[in-house]
């Protein structure tokens, strides 16, 4: 009974050393797998990480280009407020260009828009060239 009881008792060493090398061999593969999907998963944590950068490069040059715009941007109602308050009896060098554009002469445009002879010859010459 006794021998017995060792058979029985080797054949369950046996198993469990084999249980046990079937067990390492899993983890085995286990541990390779997961070292794969640590290897995915880093690369794209780099490709994410290099997307980033692109799109914070991107942001700042936007918010610098904002700036530029901003900065130019700024004295404009400035300008407007002047423009509107401007006497309105004076014609600009705009309308005396479409004054010329309708066949005035430049004794016309010194006479109408206030313009000395040279500046008024100048519209008139700057607008024939246009024509030709």
């Amino acid at each position: 009974m006794l021998e017995a009881a060792l058979i029985v008792l080797a054949l369950v060493c046996a198993g469990l050393v084999g249980a046990c090398v079937w067990l390492a061999g899993r983890l085995r593969l286990a541990s390779q797998l997961q070292a794969e999907r640590d290897a995915q998963r880093d690369q794209r944590i780099r490709e994410l990480g290099k997307r980033l950068d692109t799109y914070l490069t991107g942001s700042i040059r936007m918010g610098e280009e904002l700036h530029e715009l901003r900065r130019t941007v700024a004295p404009l109602p400035d300008k407007l407020t002047q423009i509107e308050q401007r006497d309105p009896t004076s014609l600009s060098f705009t309308q005396a260009a479409r004054l010329v554009g309708m066949g005035a002469s430049a004794d016309d445009l010194t006479q109408s828009c206030g313009l000395s002879k040279a500046e008024a010859e100048l519209v008139a010459k700057l607008h024939q060239a246009r024509r030709s």
